[in-house]
């Protein structure tokens, strides 16, 4: 089975990338083989590559930006993603996407579960629920893992930018009414290439079992457990910093750090139906110390 794997030098797909090795044989693009933002591009590298499976991590991320910029996003986050899957559904084959908790306005109380109504309140996730929506209007088997406040160490991430300013600055001002789980993008990897194993034929290793893709798919929600806030999260990246000097985190209030793009206050996710389906995932605090370790 081939596998085409999308934005190989993301953080996602840096992991994924060796994650699925042994699931398949993993044809890994980056932008220079396959440009999102260019539909002939992404429809040109499937009908070369011709996949069993297509895994698509690569996405336009920049939430702010996104707000002056809507038709880039639209296309990378909705638009690309409707062509593979129409690409997939050519060749029979099956896919997984990754989404987010940006697809919900975050004013419930409690963690959002894959039944609640999503009503993104920024062009970024109104981009990325185009793109599930595309995907799900397909048909084709496939699996979209919406996950939240992903970082590594890899790329542009909360927490890359928290070790910098450490380093610079005596007091740190982050936002602490905001709430969510922050994921190491291994860990998505590492569930990916479970769930790819668990839905690939016993009896013929490496082939996607087609009864059961139909069976799962759907929309789950991948992200660490437990949950914290910015100021929380910051808290902890500077608490494991083993250095003697320590800057002062001051928590403020989503109002006192205006951002051309809204962020919704709560982005808390139930994965109750991926860990009941699937396997378990591990709390939020114990694999960031895994990965500053």
């Amino acid at each position: 089975m081939k596998i085409l794997l999308t934005g190989r030098t993301g953080q996602v797909g840096y992991e994924l990338e060796r994650s699925l090795q042994g699931l398949g044989e993993v044809v890994a693009l980056d932008r220079g083989r396959m440009d999102l933002s260019n539909l002939d591009s992404v429809r040109n590298a499937i009908r070369e590559v011709r996949p069993g499976l297509i895994v698509n991590p690569a996405a336009y991320t920049a939430v702010d930006q996104a707000e002056s910029e809507p038709d880039l996003a639209m296309c990378v986050n909705g638009d690309a993603p409707g062509v593979m899957a129409e690409e997939a559904a050519r060749l029979g084959a099956a896919m997984i996407h990754y989404s987010t908790d940006y697809v919900f306005d975050g004013t419930k109380t409690g963690a959002y579960t894959e039944n609640d109504a999503p009503c993104p309140v920024n062009i970024y996730g109104r981009s990325k629920l185009a793109g599930e929506q595309a995907i799900q209007a397909s048909g084709i088997p496939h699996l979209i893992f919406r996950t939240s406040w992903v970082y590594g160490s890899r790329g542009k991430n909360f927490l890359l930018t928290i070790k910098r300013l450490a380093q610079e600055r005596d007091e740190l001002r982050i936002v602490h009414d905001q709430h969510g789980a922050p994921t190491w993008c291994r860990t998505i990897a590492d569930a990916t290439a479970h769930v790819v194993a668990r839905l690939c034929d016993a009896r013929a290793k490496q082939m996607l079992d087609q009864d059961l893709w139909r069976t799962h798919s759907g929309v789950y929600h991948l992200a660490a457990q437990g949950q914290t806030t910015w100021h929380g999260f910051a808290q902890t990246i500077i608490t494991h910093r083993s250095v003697s000097k320590k800057p002062v985190t001051t928590p403020i209030k989503t109002q006192d750090y205006p951002l051309p793009a809204p962020r919704p206050a709560n982005s808390v996710l139930s994965c109750e139906r991926f860990i009941g389906t699937f396997c378990g995932l591990p709390q939020w605090d114990d694999a960031l110390r895994l990965c500053l370790e």
